[in-house]
């Protein structure tokens, strides 16, 4: 193949719509649980993170619900991911495989957010939120109906294998994934570039503007305990009996469980059996659903 622009343009064309390809084909969870927020800024604050707004009656002048104020901000990241083609490569016409690693190189891009999001999840334990305390803890801090402060919790603790039940049904779910650019394909392609003339090579790659944080904790339940009825009933209990300031209830509904690959039959057991222990019906039996998430595997 002759190295000239018209060359260099078709193949700069293709390797894009297999980057196109393979970004539109990553399998993709991550919406289940975070909420996507645009940004504009390179720190993005969520100082009104901490109170659930509520109706009341209209009784007198508007009383106006001043959301309780945390130093709680995203600070974006720059990700990228670049590859090389050979000179050598598009001058002898060897270029056979090249489509499939543009694929690839958009496969990864577009999985991207979810590495991000269940690696956050998986470090609440251990990673605070907008209260101060660890996103998944038992000593998060609430204004009960007297006006003191006490200590609720969306953990009961354990060291095995971590489990989740979340509520997703809200406008803003557990997790936030904070978004100033997509991924977007460009290319160092020119005859004129430095690498062409410094490595005989044309360069091409993928970068993004994105980060991720926490949410409310009330919306989420992570255990380290046995995935069992009795643990699952616990979290359960937990979430739908969640108040904000006040004592005034959040009337929360946990509708997603989360697991690794590592507990799916014990997830399977738990809300898709009719039946257990030898004819008993199962009471949690579709009482949620049930998501495997292969990137929650990492965790020793």
């Amino acid at each position: 193949m002759l190295i000239n622009s018209a060359n260099l343009d078709a193949l700069r064309v293709g390797y894009k719509t297999s980057f196109q390809g393979g970004l539109g084909q990553a399998p993709s969870q991550w919406q289940k649980v975070a909420t996507r927020v645009a940004s504009t800024l390179k720190e993005q604050k969520y100082g009104w993170l901490g109170k659930f707004p509520r109706v009341r009656e209209w009784i007198g002048p508007r009383a106006v619900q001043n959301l309780m104020q945390h130093d709680y901000a995203i600070k974006e990241k720059k990700w990228e991911d670049t590859v090389s083609v050979d000179r050598d490569d598009i001058e002898t016409d060897n270029l056979g495989i090249y489509p499939n690693l543009f694929e690839t190189l958009g496969s990864q891009a577009g999985a991207f957010p979810d590495q991000l999001i269940f690696a956050l999840l998986l470090a609440g334990f251990t990673t605070t939120c907008y209260d101060g305390q660890y996103f998944f803890d038992t000593d998060h801090p609430v204004i009960d109906k007297n006006g003191v402060v006490q200590s609720k919790a969306n953990t009961d603790g354990g060291s095995g294998t971590p489990w989740f039940l979340l509520s997703t049904n809200r406008p803003l779910k557990p997790l936030i994934l904070q978004v100033r650019k997509d991924f977007q394909f460009v290319a160092k392609d020119k005859l004129t570039d430095d690498n062409v003339f410094d490595n005989n090579e044309f360069v091409y790659g993928t970068d993004a503007r994105m980060n991720v944080g926490f949410g409310f904790w009330q919306q989420a339940w992570g255990s380290k305990q046995t995935l069992d009825a009795a643990h699952y009933e616990t979290a359960r209990a937990a979430l739908t009996g969640m108040t904000g300031d006040h004592g005034n209830p959040l009337g929360l509904m946990p509708n997603l469980l989360l697991v690794p690959p590592t507990l799916e039959g014990a997830g399977r057991t738990l809300l898709q059996s009719q039946l257990i222990n030898g004819g008993e019906t199962n009471k949690w039996a579709n009482s949620a659903e049930l998501l495997v998430c292969p990137w929650l595997a990492s965790e020793a």
